[in-house]
């Protein structure tokens, strides 16, 4: 294993979890610094990104995630997955990447503290011009907002469509909006209030606060698609939204606490069979190929991602603590050093 000359400790403080729960289950200790596996690397962080899914895993909700995150207690003791840093040491088998390159990507968690292991082949290379606070905000809710107009089928080479954002203001959502213009599409987003003059700088042609507006009122079949980041709509009001042919795209399911959005997704394929107005689930995944056109979007100018706030890894807790409020617009970065 190759490393940088520069010491690496034997341990690390980080913010660890023993316990499904919320912020306050988070504590800072000592724990030991992860070494890498052969096709893995060391990486001394710089920022990370937080999403809704690391509250999600924090809190074990919906009860279903813990069949796969730990059944009684979470499996990955650090969240944070979203991560911009420095590999300092790379496994045997790493061929990609060396000692001292600039990095980002989407990780399995640990981010939050100053070193975590990550897969050398989920990591892309970071330019000079591209901040690692702006990387960091990139990687999961930019792949998910790209994988969402995807399946969508909206944009590309006959770049043309109008598109509804359900749930606009979160990190995702600012995104998604972002990239549906860059894209030539005519986008409506439907949000708080607090963020309807950021989508509309962003290039939303319309926005609406869903306080008050009904959502039936924004048109039959006005949409090539819907996107839904949140939100409870029902389903059959999502749907009468869309031009014949067009789909309902749920990138957040809802449903309860429990099953989480398996129920809305039953639902949605039962009411899709033979119609000619669909609804299909996303199940969004880390591709590092997406990452990479992202990072040349933001490196160009041409994607800005929305970081309302930064907090030092000193206080990741309250980092949380504001994603947890489920207000939060944009992106919350950590900042690491």
């Amino acid at each position: 294993m190759s490393t940088d000359a520069t010491a690496i400790p034997a341990t690390m403080p980080a913010w660890t979890q023993h316990r499904y729960g919320g912020p306050d289950d988070v504590a800072l200790e000592d724990v030991p610094v992860p070494v890498p596996g052969p096709g893995d690397v060391l990486v001394r962080i710089r920022a990370v990104g937080l999403n809704s899914a690391d509250v999600r895993v924090l809190r074990g909700d919906p009860l279903l995630i813990r069949a796969a995150f730990g059944l009684r207690r979470p499996r990955v003791t650090v969240q944070g997955r979203d991560v911009a840093g420095t590999v300092v040491a790379a496994g045997t088998a790493v061929s990609g990447l060396r000692v001292g390159d600039e990095v980002f990507g989407e990780i399995t968690g640990g981010g939050l503290g100053p070193y975590a292991v990550a897969a050398a082949a989920k990591l892309v290379r970071r330019p000079p011009n591209l901040e690692a606070i702006t990387a960091a905000a990139l990687p999961m809710a930019g792949g998910t907002a790209w994988q969402a107009l995807d399946k969508a089928g909206l944009g590309g080479s006959d770049a043309a469509g109008r598109v509804l954002v359900v749930g606009a203001g979160g990190g995702v959502g600012t995104l998604t909006v972002q990239l549906a213009v860059l894209r030539g599409l005519e986008v409506t987003a439907l949000t708080g209030e607090r963020a309807l003059p950021l989508l509309r700088d962003m290039g939303a042609v319309a926005v609406h606060d869903y306080r008050r507006t009904d959502i039936a009122d924004l048109g039959t079949g006005r949409f090539d698609a819907v996107i839904v980041i949140a939100g409870s709509h029902p389903l059959r009001a999502l749907r009468r939204l869309v031009v014949a042919g067009g789909i309902v795209v749920l990138v957040s399911g809802g449903g309860n606490r429990v099953t989480g959005p398996i129920g809305p997704i039953a639902r949605a394929a039962v009411m899709s069979i033979g119609a000619s107005r669909r609804i299909r689930p996303l199940a969004a995944t880390a591709t590092p190929a997406i990452t990479a056109r992202l990072r040349d979007l933001a490196a160009s100018g041409s994607l800005v991602p929305h970081i309302e706030r930064t907090f030092p890894l000193s206080d990741a807790r309250a980092a949380l603590a504001h994603l947890d409020t489920g207000h939060a617009i944009g992106k919350t970065v950590v900042v690491a050093g």
